[in-house]
């Protein structure tokens, strides 16, 4: 057997050698770096080095390493985005702005004079080099995705930050091309970018919601969805890249636009998580690694001079501006380690302003590769500064959260969820999710509850039962499916419940199926009888990944009954890992009881109140929901002390008003919840 020729020939041209050894390194490299201590970000860019043009010459930085490289820094700019937690964001976005304006000016401010008297450039090269380290790649913010920290105050201030630093550095770069091609400073053309941004913002901000909703509607397969927000991206980032800005300006514009269409802990997110930090983002890193050529240390004075000169003033100016922006905002010495971090990183930003400057004569081959230096210096110091910061907040926050582990865990839900009907089934078990604390690690059951041997029964209950596990399989919560024949539906799930010890049933809503039919059917009539436990009963026509707003009515009295705290916390979780607002219809005593549990429970949700006074005030507000939205009704058992004459009135309304929403009703459970806090009026947004 012979071996082909061009499978000896350094650099390797085979594609699958090349995927192959890439692979080999994306497995390897972490495992041989985590023994050195040293962080696996920065291991890939060494290996990279290695094995690229200036190292061992195995790989040639071709075509496949330009595109999945520049898409792994697409990748990059759109997860920051979309794991951001958009009530944190709210929080913060004024203070990344800050940060921003503070991490661009301050390196403007101090590097401009001192690369034009330590390297002897004019004016116009001075702004240019610092308009590099003004700049800066979130290249460590994989480290904070592993160490679960995207919804750190520091990590979403840096992050925002980043966006304001990249853009002006971008505006700056483009005065600098068009003062060296026409020889004056021209205002119109910067009027001109900003005007087809404001365009473009307002045009990508519209259109791309309208047709994810629209898209998402129409097919639920995770694996389409993937796909189409892919595209979604790369439209963003080619659009950006056309007005004139970085196509990582596009990707992270519309990880914020997609972000409420992409939960957590949905399928569609572990899909984009995966992919990212299984090939592109590891491929982006490699990327880096190759276009670093250390020799040029060695080669004159000049390049260790240009070297140390940006080396040290980007890394200082970054320090100082994270220094600086601490004590303004006024933040902890973590978040401020975690801030420096992932704001001293360089790479595309840089990396385009370093070759743009060498094409128009900006800079000389010196100060080329002393940038290429410095991008791989900073790159390392970003990523251990990082790990390091991460760490230590991860530590901390471990320590408080074992300090409330016991506490917390005596109120994670049980719940079952019993289907029967494969079309259904899905959205039952996604809202039960939904509803759950992330951090409950207790098994959810799904039940199927069949009373005689009919085939067809039997075959769609099992059907069901399968598409339940599959739909919390994705979501990473653990469940066991239960198939029970017994007397009547009412007994088998009532039994279940005993059994398991379950906290509350999530259950498909009723729909009437004769004129004389009631509300509730008599199977849930007969299930509120028979327990005293949760029940949430669900009716969704769209996926719940799309409902834009939650309305939750509140009955009179609602705070008295002793599930109260139970079902605020399930609203809570299901507004918080929608990104939906929450708008509570009730009394105003009850929305003061309301908002302290909220508030006290620390639940990431934006809400407000529309205080009602009589049952007429409710049929006014209720005219708000629409088709996309959810309304919540929170019910009341017979003889409970929320149940008046106004909710007695309240199935034959939705019935005949609500027949075409979705709609989730949830009877609070009885006899042994938690007491009810006490109002703090001083935190009232009402």
């Amino acid at each position: 057997m012979t071996i082909p020729a061009d499978f000896l020939h350094l650099p390797l041209t085979q594609p699958v050698v090349i995927i192959t050894l890439v692979l080999i390194i994306i497995l390897c490299a972490p495992l041989i770096f985590s023994r050195l201590k040293i962080p696996n970000i920065v291991g890939l860019i060494l290996a990279g080095v290695a094995v690229g043009p200036y190292g061992f010459n195995l790989l040639a930085r071709d075509a496949s390493f330009e595109i999945f490289g520049q898409v792994g820094i697409l990748y990059l700019m759109f997860l920051a985005a979309v794991e951001i937690d958009m009530y944190h964001l709210r929080r913060n976005y004024r203070k990344g702005i800050v940060f921003g304006l503070i991490t661009f000016f301050v390196p403007m401010a101090v590097g401009i004079p001192i690369t034009h008297w330590l390297l002897h450039t004019g004016w116009t090269t001075s702004v240019l080099i610092s308009s590099m380290y003004a700049s800066h790649t979130l290249i460590s913010y994989p480290v904070v995705s592993r160490f679960g920290l995207s919804n750190n105050r520091g990590a979403v201030i840096a992050v925002c930050g980043t966006i304001v630093a990249v853009l002006l550095a971008l505006l700056a770069l483009a005065e600098v091309v068009a003062v060296r091609v026409s020889g004056r400073f021209d205002v119109m053309n910067l009027v001109w970018l900003l005007g087809q941004m404001i365009v473009y913002a307002l045009g990508v901000g519209w259109s791309f919601p309208v047709v994810t909703r629209w898209f998402f509607r129409k097919t639920s397969d995770s694996v389409m969805q993937f796909i189409f927000i892919l595209t979604l991206v790369l439209v963003a980032s080619t659009l950006a890249k056309l007005i004139g800005l970085e196509a990582i300006l596009g990707a992270f514009y519309a990880g914020l636009i997609l972000n409420r269409f992409i939960p957590s802990r949905s399928a569609l997110m572990h899909r984009i998580s995966f992919v990212g930090n299984a090939i592109f983002i590891p491929y982006f890193l490699i990327g880096v690694g190759m276009l670093i050529n250390v020799h040029v240390i060695f080669r004159g004075w000049g390049v260790a001079q240009a070297a140390a000169v940006m080396t040290v003033t980007a890394l200082a100016t970054k320090w100082l501006a994270a220094r600086g922006s601490q004590r303004l905002i006024g933040l902890g010495r973590n978040e401020r380690r975690l801030m420096y971090g992932l704001s001293s990183g360089k790479a595309a930003a840089t990396i385009a302003a370093t070759m743009i400057g060498y094409q128009y004569g900006l800079l000389t081959e010196d100060m080329m590769n002393g940038a290429v230096v410095m991008i791989l210096v900073c790159c390392i110091v970003a990523s251990v500064g990082t790990e390091r910061a991460a760490r230590s907040i991860r530590i901390a926050l471990s320590a408080a959260e074992m300090e409330n582990e016991a506490p917390a865990r005596a109120g994670f839900a049980r719940q079952v969820v019993a289907v029967s009907n494969p079309l259904t089934a899905e959205g039952i078990m996604r809202m039960a999710v939904f509803m759950r604390n992330p951090l409950n690690t207790e098994p959810i059951t799904a039940l199927f509850v069949r009373r005689n041997d009919d085939v067809a029964l039997q075959r769609d209950g099992r059907q069901s039962l399968l598409i339940a596990h599959a739909a919390a399989g994705s979501m990473d919560v653990e469940c066991r499916e239960v198939e029970r024949f017994d007397l009547n539906v009412m007994a088998g799930v009532t039994n279940v419940m005993r059994e398991y010890h379950a906290t509350e049933v999530v259950i498909g809503l009723h729909r009437r199926s004769n004129i004389v039919d009631s509300f509730f059917g008599s199977i849930i009539e007969q299930l509120l009888r028979s327990t005293d436990k949760m029940v949430i009963m669900s009716r969704c026509f769209i996926p719940v990944d799309t409902l834009r707003r939650i309305f939750v009515y509140v009955p009179r009295n609602a705070e008295y009954e002793t599930g109260f705290c139970e079902w605020i916390a399930r609203v809570s979780n299901l507004g918080a890992q929608l990104s939906c607002p929450v708008h509570f219809l009730c009394m105003a005593a009850t929305g003061e009881y309301i908002e302290a549990h909220i508030s006290e429970g620390g639940y990431a949700v934006r809400r407000q109140y529309a205080h009602m006074e009589s049952w007429d005030d409710f049929i006014i507000l209720s005219s708000q929901v629409r088709e996309e939205d959810l309304l919540i009704v929170v019910g009341a058992r017979k003889g409970s002390v929320s149940s008046t004459g106004d909710y007695e009135n309240m199935p034959s309304f939705l019935g005949r008003n609500f027949r075409h929403h979705n709609l989730a009703l949830i009877i609070p459970g009885q006899f042994g919840g938690n007491a009810v806090p006490k109002p703090d009026k001083s935190i009232l947004s009402v």
